[in-house]
């Protein structure tokens, strides 16, 4: 049996599988379908053998069922030679009467695998059904990635298969894509494919080329322009996406922007700022590297400027939401920001 975990996540679901350690009952739940998919394929795939399938594995969808049904099939013992039987509830949202599995939870069959995928959503934890299957098995919930966590999770799932990616290319990837891990998965993937043996490296020029992300144009290198007061160059990218929408939007250019300047801000009166090491770390920087930018920005800039430009940001995303913004469009709005922050 799989062995109880005060935490549980989709590694430790994972361990416990790959070792054949076999829980009676999975609750898979949450918005994110990535990894509740990845552990009911594993399960379908590898529980049983090939040939005991046919006789000792069902698979449902929610609204084609009823919970009773599911307790009958999972109250079925295998067929031998086969020492479980599995029963996959899929789009288990759809299932009404979840309540009465409450039941079966409380002493379900050693013998069954009974996996209960339940998507777009939770189920209230404070509901029985809940507590009484994490008593016997494995709850877990599968959480969106929040978007700064997706470079990290790109640079990790990259790592994992040998390849290495710098941080502008899988900040590039993951704000072109986003957090639907299954896409960017599929993209990844896609990428992984195309790098030759000899350079398993993922740079910007792979980006654009593989996935079709401007290494030019995009909204990194419109901070960068920023930061630098460079007017044309800001201009340039902003023209470029007024014609390519997809490339970059004022939606996703504020949280960059005021991010930034709000380090900065925090830059100009931390203690001992000519010290790269200090201020590196009173920011919480990963390296000194990251620091380029800020000194840059505490050259250009004001402190009082600095704190016009947050302001700035926050009334332009209040705008941006439809208050008191007189119709005024999103292009118009970024360009009157960057008009603002650059002048």
């Amino acid at each position: 049996m799989a062995e109880k975990k005060s935490s549980v996540t989709f590694e430790t679901i994972m361990r416990d599988l790959k070792a054949k350690k076999y829980a009676p009952v999975y609750v898979l739940m949450g918005d994110e379908s990535y990894y509740i998919d990845r552990i009911t394929d594993y399960i379908a795939d590898n529980v049983l053998d090939p040939d005991d399938r046919d006789f000792n594995q069902t698979v449902v969808f929610g609204a084609d069922t009823t919970a009773a049904q599911v307790v009958d099939m999972a109250k079925g013992y295998p067929v031998m030679p086969a020492a479980h039987r599995v029963v996959i509830v899929k789009e288990a949202q759809g299932l009404k009467s979840l309540d009465a599995l409450e039941r079966y939870f409380e002493k379900p069959l050693a013998s069954t695998v009974l996996v209960i995928a339940y998507k777009n959503g939770t189920i209230d934890r404070r509901k029985k059904v809940v507590g009484k299957a994490e008593a016997v098995g494995v709850v877990f919930e599968s959480k969106k990635k929040r978007d700064y966590e997706l470079p990290a999770f790109i640079e990790a799932y990259l790592k994992k298969n040998h390849v290495a990616i710098d941080t502008k290319s899988a900040a590039m990837i993951a704000e072109h894509i986003g957090a639907d891990l299954s896409r960017l998965i599929s993209e990844l993937d896609k990428v992984m494919i195309s790098l030759p043996d000899d350079d398993r490296r993922v740079t910007p020029d792979v980006v654009e080329r593989e996935i079709g992300v401007s290494k030019e144009f995009n909204i990194f290198e419109l901070k960068t322009a920023i930061i630098e007061r460079n007017v044309f160059k800001a201009n340039q990218i902003v023209k470029y996406f007024d014609k390519n929408p997809k490339a970059g939007s004022l939606f996703s250019c504020l949280p960059l922007l005021y991010t930034y300047f709000q380090n900065l801000m925090v830059a100009f009166y931390a203690p001992d700022k000519n010290n790269d090491n200090n201020l590196a770390a009173f920011l919480e920087l990963k390296s000194v590297w990251g620091l380029k930018d800020y000194r840059v920005g505490m050259r250009n800039f004001s402190a009082m400027k600095t704190l016009q430009i947050l302001a700035k940001i926050r009334e332009t995303d209040a705008k941006s939401k439809g208050l008191d913004s007189l119709n005024t469009s999103t292009d118009d709005l970024m360009r009157e920001l960057i008009f603002f922050i650059l002048h």
